[in-house]
């Protein structure tokens, strides 16, 4: 198989010596650039899958009509948070 090449990036010198301070024993700077590339890539492709299947889960619920309203869910988190602070308040 054929590599390719990316193209190159341009940054400024003070960066450049940045990068280079870095660097890991033996490893060049096409190797970090390389590796940065691919995490991204990899990350990318994780937040997609995950916003993917997100959004499926929304259309499940609403199709099966097994949501809970925001609000509710608003005023049940803002009780339990009430009944905290109110036994915070008794233990000091």
């Amino acid at each position: 198989m054929k590599t390719a090449t990316l193209p190159p990036v341009r940054v400024a010198p003070d960066f450049r010596q940045e990068l280079e301070g870095v660097l890991e024993q033996g490893e060049t700077l096409s190797q970090f650039v390389e590796s940065a590339v691919r995490s991204v890539v990899e990350k990318r492709k994780h937040q997609a899958e995950f916003v993917r299947r997100g959004i499926k889960a929304i259309q499940d619920t609403q199709s099966a009509c097994t949501g809970i309203p925001a609000e509710q869910v608003v005023a049940r988190l803002e009780a339990r948070l009430k009944a905290a602070r109110q036994a915070k308040s008794q233990r000091s």
